[in-house]
Parts: structure tokens; sequence; C-alpha cells
């Protein structure tokens, strides 16, 4: 009988086993054998693998110019709709001709949703700046998507991708999304109210061709590949998202690599991952109005229901201003996250709330295991280096308690931070092993540190305001 092929998972753990089996052999073998790998040296090693895994969108190189199909420059809002069916036009002629790049000229040019077909790329010349619409009615009919980690029919991403492969959008051009509080953001104190109502149906069982998100103020996200494979988002900026700004969801081999994020107002994650395998981060820079990065994987009952976890995410060589989080998993963590690198990271400004923060609570459950932050330089920070929250939301209101352990902060230079960790599991479901090493806070702290029901707090070399802890 033929045997399944193994999965990404499988491969990377049979690697890391085979390389603990020769530091072993070499152990035993009579010969003096060198110094076993820092715990650094493994997550760089493991990362690598990761990166190395992630396969990038093949895409053939012809070009297939917006404005060949009609598209009219300058901006103006009523060439809207005829710009939309030109690039529309241009993404399926690139895709029945087997692949090609919807390029977009400099200038400024108003749409609304755009969706991506297989073996197609958009990319943005220089100069070029897509302004989209803020009319919601531009956004319909609705499309599956995933709204704060439950399956719905919503209104489309700005730019959305379901179930296809090997799909891109690159540049140097600006993807804005124009949401202001005169728009979207007003949508953000009745979509939360709306949200208790419409998790009550999820939970009775609605199915998901049934749940309507225009019905409850549920904004749209930037950029959201949905089952895909594939994906490539470089060099190009986004701003002023109505909701979370890149959000690759239940894809395969995603690359974000060299992308300027921007955005003030509520819920402008920058870039969420959610239930997604093999991720790599790279060269971003990020300044927004919640998370930084968020790493998901279902809410609640709904992600139970799927149960597919966020996993192999490499983060890197990125900048942090101002967010809720830097590194952020959940809270919409029901699937789980595991094998999280982010590496060489800076985060500059007080705006930044949180250097790894945790959100999770009883009503989430699911897990989080194997997360790793290091190399990372901080010349300001607002809030804790880590922030590990069981009382998220919800709070200790349910019956499926998470598992949080093995997080580990190495190598961290900073000059001001207000705290160094804030821990709260619960008496009853405690974080399990919590690592902090190299770590130098060149100030005072003005919070105490907060370590309550955790199993395994491990301190080495960490030094505070001169002061080893």
């Amino acid at each position: 009988m033929r045997q399944p092929n193994p999965t990404r998972r499988q491969i990377l753990s049979a690697a890391i086993a085979l390389g603990g089996a020769a530091a072993t052999t070499a152990a035993l073998g009579g010969t003096a054998a060198a110094d076993p790998p820092s715990r650094v040296q493994l997550a760089d090693r493991a990362a690598d693998r990761i990166v190395r895994s992630i396969r990038r969108p093949r895409i053939p190189r012809c070009s297939f110019s917006i404005t060949r199909f009609g598209a009219l420059p300058g901006g103006a809002a009523d060439t809207t709709a005829t710009n939309t069916a030109a690039i529309a036009a241009a993404v399926k002629a690139a895709n029945r001709r087997g692949g090609g790049v919807v390029t977009v000229p400099a200038g400024e040019w108003a749409t609304g949703p755009i969706h991506l077909l297989s073996r197609v790329e958009l990319h943005l010349e220089a100069g070029s700046t897509l302004l989209f619409s803020t009319d919601p009615a531009a956004y319909l009919p609705t499309v599956f998507s995933r709204w704060q980690g439950i399956e719905l029919m919503n209104y489309s991403p700005l730019i959305y991708a379901f179930e296809q492969h090997d799909i891109a959008v690159t540049g140097s051009g600006v993807l804005d999304g124009q949401a202001s509080a005169a728009n979207w953001w007003a949508w953000k104190a009745q979509g939360d109210l709306d949200f208790a109502v419409f998790e009550a149906t999820v939970n009775a069982g609605l199915p998901v061709a049934q749940r309507d998100g225009t019905l409850y103020h549920f904004r749209p996200t930037f950029v959201e590949p949905y089952r895909c494979e594939r994906v490539l988002i470089e060099g190009v900026t986004f701003r002023n998202s109505p909701l979370w700004h890149l959000h690759p969801t239940l894809s395969q081999d995603v690359t974000v690599r060299g992308v300027t994020i921007a955005s003030t107002g509520p819920n402008t994650d920058g870039i969420d991952p959610e239930s997604c395998d093999g991720v790599l981060i790279d060269g971003a820079n990020i300044n927004v109005g919640d998370d930084c990065i968020a790493i998901k994987s279902g809410r609640n009952t709904d992600g139970r229901r799927l149960n597919i976890p966020s996993q192999n995410i490499v983060v890197q060589n990125t900048t942090f201003a101002n967010g809720h989080g830097g590194i952020t998993i959940g809270s919409e963590m029901t699937g789980g996250v595991r094998d999280v690198y982010a590496r060489d990271l800076t985060m500059t400004s007080t705006g930044l709330q949180s250097g790894h923060r945790l959100k999770t609570n009883s009503v989430r459950g699911g897990f989080i295991e194997n997360s790793n932050v290091y190399r990372v330089d901080v010349s300001a920070i607002g809030g804790p280096l880590l922030l590990i929250d069981y009382n998220y939301g919800e709070g200790n209101t349910g019956t499926y308690p998470p598992t949080v352990t093995d997080i580990s902060l190495s190598d961290w230079t900073v000059a001001a931070a207000t705290q160094g960790w804030n821990i709260q599991g619960y008496a009853t479901d405690p974080v399990g092993t919590v690592r902090l090493s190299d770590i130098t806070v060149a100030t005072a702290l003005t919070k105490a540190n907060v370590a309550t029901n955790v199993t395994d707090l491990e301190l080495a070399n960490v030094v505070i305001d001169g002061v080893t802890t």
C-alpha cells in the first residue's frame, strides 16, 4: 500500500530529531565533541529550515497593463466602476493565458475589490497608487471569509483570492484603503455590539453559507488569500485598511517581504496569518492601530470545528513602531499555534504596548507551543517585553483551558521599557515553561514584573538597570 506523503511538520521534526541524534553520537564516540549548540543557534537552524521549505509562486512574466483593458487614471471616484472592471478583465486575461503580471502604471487609480486568480501577479509600478472605494456596496456580492476567527459570508476583502495558487502582489506603489472615521472605522462600535449576536447564531449551528456579515457591521480586511498556496506580497505600501491589513487564511507557503504598513485606525492589525502553514515575514515596517503581527487559528466554537493550527512561521528583519503588540499570538488561537521564530527585530516606540504578546482565555482554548523571539533591539517600548494574558476578552468563563508553554525570549537589548514581563495564568491552568535569557534593560522599570501561576519561569543573565535578576 502506498504510504501518504509526510507533512511539512513531519519533515521538519525529523530533521530536528536527526540533528539531535548526530550530536548524541558525537558525544558518545570517544573523541572530543564540539560544544553543544546554544538555544539561539538551534532556533536559527529550525527557522532556516522553515524558510528553505517555503515555496514562492511561479508566475510567467507576460505583462497585462490595466490601461489595455480601459482603466482610467486620475483617482476620481466616478472611474471606480470602470477601473474595477478593467483590472478584473486583465486578471482574467492573464489567467487564461496561463499566467502573467497585471501592471498598474504610475498615477492614481480608483478601484473596487480586486480578485486574483492562479498564476497572476498584481504589480504596482513606481509612482502608482490604488485608491480603494469606501462604498460598502462596491464589495458585494459577499465572499467566503473569516471574521475575527469565524467563517462567514462577508464583504469582499479589498484584494481577495479563494482557493488559488501562485499569486502575488508586488512592486513599489501604494495601496490605500482610504478608511477613516468618516467611513469604515465608524463601524467599530456597532460591530463590537453586533458580534455577540452573530456568535450566538454560530454557536447554535447556523451554516457558514447562511452567516451574513453584512448584517453586523463587519468591516472587510485588506488582503485575504483564502485556502491558497504559494503567495507572495512584496515591496508595496499598505495604508488605512478598514480592518486587518494582510490576512492570509488557511493558506500554505506565504511570503511577505519588504512591505510597509501604516494606519492609525481601530483593529488595523498589520499582518495576521491565520491557520497557515509555512509563513515568512521578512523586512517589514509596521506602524498600526492594533497588533503589528498577530498569529491566529480560529475562534471558540467555530475554531474547534475547523481545528487547524498556524505553524512553521518565521518573522525576521522587521521594524515595529506603534501597535498593541509586536509579535502577538491570539486571541483567536483556538486551533493552536506552534513553531514560531521571530528574530532580528527592531522596536522603536513607546506607542508599542508590548513586545511579545500572547492573549487567550478559557473560552478560546487551544495551545501556544514553541514560540521564540530573539535578537531584538528595543530603543523604546511602552509596556512589557513579554505579556502572557489568560484573561483577555471573556476571561476565565469557559471550559477550554489553554495550553501555553515553551516560550523563549533571548538576546534582547533594551534602552527603555516600563516592565520586563507580565505573565498571568490560571491557578488551575498555569502557564508552562517560559525562558528569558541574555536580556539587558538599560534603565529602571516603572512597573514591577509579574509572574502569577507559572509552572517554570527560567531567568538567565537578565540584567535590569545594572542588576541581575
